[in-house]
């Protein structure tokens, strides 16, 4: 099976460990993939702000990009809704194609590769945020807690308040920042609450925003994007 990689710009710009983490678990599991490096912004920055027109030509170039795919992963719920969601909405055609071959990461290796048990190995205690875009608008429900119950040396504990928002929401975040914050700090505390290691999410703009709360207040954890627990080996952890 070969499928294309739908980094995202946050991934690509700030966090590029976890597309070379997607990578490596894909290839793992069997699957070869491709990264179209004609690739930029899916428009939902400039879609979510208002301004539907400033987004449609990176809507029409996303769409160009991975046209002739069966399968387009990403490893951001968040990227993936805009997709999913929105892409149909613009009146184009190969768009809205795009949007029915685009999985985020956690579906599609429950839902198309049929596993949960990957191979993964990360003795550390672990709590999950599921983000608004992945709880709401994509449905991904129990697919990420599966597998990382999965995971061997995996401890998962419960978060406080898991399907409320951590007050990133893009540009909510620049808007309404008092806000923003003080949701932020209520996530945060939660996850400090369960005595977790590692806070786990599926989209990196959320665990920017969770992180750089830890790291101000100087939590006992830190954020990390469930591709990249996905993608420990115990071969690696021992090497």
């Amino acid at each position: 099976m070969r499928v294309a990689l739908f980094v995202t710009c946050v991934n690509d710009a700030v966090y590029p460990s976890t597309g070379v983490a997607t990578v490596r678990l894909l290839e793992r599991l069997g699957v070869d993939v491709d990264f179209p490096a004609g690739q930029t912004c899916c428009g939902q920055p400039q879609f979510n702000t208002g301004y539907r027109h400033d987004a449609e030509p990176l809507v029409r170039r996303t769409a160009d990009v991975f046209d002739g795919y069966e399968y387009v992963v990403t490893p951001s719920g968040s990227c993936a809704a805009m997709v999913r969601h929105h892409y149909p909405r613009l009146g184009d055609a190969r768009a809205a194609s795009l949007a029915s071959r685009t999985y985020e990461l956690t579906e599609f290796l429950v839902d198309v590769l049929g596993v949960t048990d990957v191979g993964a190995y990360f003795p550390h205690r672990v709590t999950y945020h599921p983000s608004c875009h992945g709880l709401r608008l994509l449905g991904l429900g129990e697919r990420p807690r599966r597998l990382l119950e999965a995971v061997k040396g995996l401890e998962l504990v419960e978060l406080p308040g898991a399907d409320e928002c951590c007050g990133f929401g893009g540009t909510f975040a620049v808007k309404n920042a008092d806000v923003s914050t003080a949701m932020g700090r209520d996530k945060v505390q939660g996850a400090v609450s369960t005595g977790a290691d590692v806070l786990c999410g599926g989209d990196n703009s959320c665990l920017m925003h969770l992180g750089g709360i830890l790291r101000r207040e100087e939590a006992p954890l830190r954020a990390l994007h469930i591709a990249e627990i996905l993608a420990g080996t115990e071969e690696e952890a021992r090497a």
